[in-house]
């Protein structure tokens, strides 16, 4: 469901592989009863009605049910804590110009993306609590 790298991508206004995180979300916020049963149903095949109607924009995040928000808030954690840094750190990082020329250019590249991943992050916190 998660395709080869088991990660989802994240941009500003939307998910970018909504349909492999749509999917996810509902397979595991089924309980097992209603897993067995959509498998039974081939449920994986013919989804197409359901699907075009569920666009992962960030509006649409905001509005999915309690279960599939945890589960994706605690996610969103866990992923955080994975950096070695938290948001604060790299935005003072980058508005301090010393320290900053100090890194080397693939530092500072890495910094902006470090960065920019964390705020993405910080916003799908905030669309989920």
């Amino acid at each position: 469901m998660v395709g080869e790298e088991g990660a989802f991508v994240l941009g500003w206004d939307e998910v970018l592989t909504e349909e492999e995180l749509s999917m996810t979300l509902k397979v595991l916020c089924m309980s097992e009863e209603e897993f067995k049963e959509y498998k039974e149903q081939d449920g994986w095949e013919d989804d197409s009605d359901e699907e075009e109607n569920s666009t992962l924009s960030n509006e649409a995040l905001s509005r999915l049910k309690s279960p599939c928000k945890k589960l994706l808030y605690d996610s969103v954690l866990l992923t955080l804590e994975s950096y070695g840094a938290d948001l604060k750190a790299e935005q003072d990082l980058l508005s301090n110009k010393e320290a900053y020329e100090k890194l080397s250019r693939r530092e500072q590249q890495a910094l902006h993306v470090r960065y920019g991943q964390k705020r993405i992050l910080h916003q799908l916190l905030e669309l989920v609590q």
